[in-house]
């Protein structure tokens, strides 16, 4: 009997084995041959999608940004602004909170915006609305350009060390693995007391208020008066 027609695979499925190799495995295995291994595809025939591995990383990062709603809210049902950087407040926040939410739902994710170039269409699109929103806010151009850069940093850096921090609470609770003393009962010899620091500790912060926090207060200083002449 001949074998029926290989079935023709969607992006989307190919995207989605692309992602189960990063989570499980980890940035290193996320490779054209590795997804074609996933899906039990010879290279030849993956390069028919995707010819190189920079390609794959590409259709990743344009897969998780277009779960991004860069639309405007409705004016009318936002609140009344007294200026136009009050205005524009809301909506960079918006848009944090909203790139935010997908990476922790993928925190390897991080890394691919680090490493592949966020030249596609949706990442141009979310780009262009946090431009667009500090632009509006009166922010000139090369303002506006480091004023989206910051946002960005701190959305990326917050989800990257709160991932970082849960695998870090998830290895050490591990039942099955064998836990290796404290690194204070075997590295060093001192007795160095760091008071705020385990204060700091004991306070569980949550992640979500933290980063809330964290971008109130970024933007304070970006749409301040300070903020906005930096470029001067």
């Amino acid at each position: 009997m001949r074998p029926g027609p290989r079935r023709s695979l969607t992006h989307a499925e190919i995207l989605d084995a692309a992602f189960e190799l990063l989570e499980s495995k980890g940035f290193d295995a996320v490779s054209v041959r590795g997804v074609a291994g996933a899906l039990g595809l010879t290279p030849t025939a993956m390069y028919t999608y995707y010819p190189n591995k920079g390609a794959l990383l590409a259709g990743m990062v344009e897969q998780v940004l277009g779960r991004l709603d860069t639309r405007r809210a409705d004016a009318a049902a936002a609140p009344v602004a007294e200026t136009a950087r009050e205005a524009a407040r809301p909506r960079i926040g918006e848009l944090a909170e909203g790139l935010r939410a997908i990476l922790v739902e993928r925190p390897g994710a991080v890394g691919l915006l680090l490493a592949a170039p966020l030249d596609g269409p949706n990442a141009r699109r979310f780009d262009e609305a946090l431009l667009a929103a500090f632009s509006g806010a009166g922010l000139g151009d090369l303002e506006s350009g480091r004023a989206a850069h910051a946002v960005r940093v701190h959305v990326l850096g917050a989800v990257a060390f709160d991932a970082a921090e849960t695998g870090r609470k998830a290895a050490t609770t591990a039942p099955d693995e064998e836990v290796a003393a404290a690194p204070s009962a075997t590295l060093w010899d001192d007795a160095e007391a760091f008071p705020l620091g385990d204060r700091a500790r004991e306070l569980g912060d949550d992640a979500a208020a933290r980063f809330a926090w964290g971008i109130e207060r970024l933007l304070d200083g970006l749409l301040g008066p300070t903020g906005a002449q930096a470029g001067d």
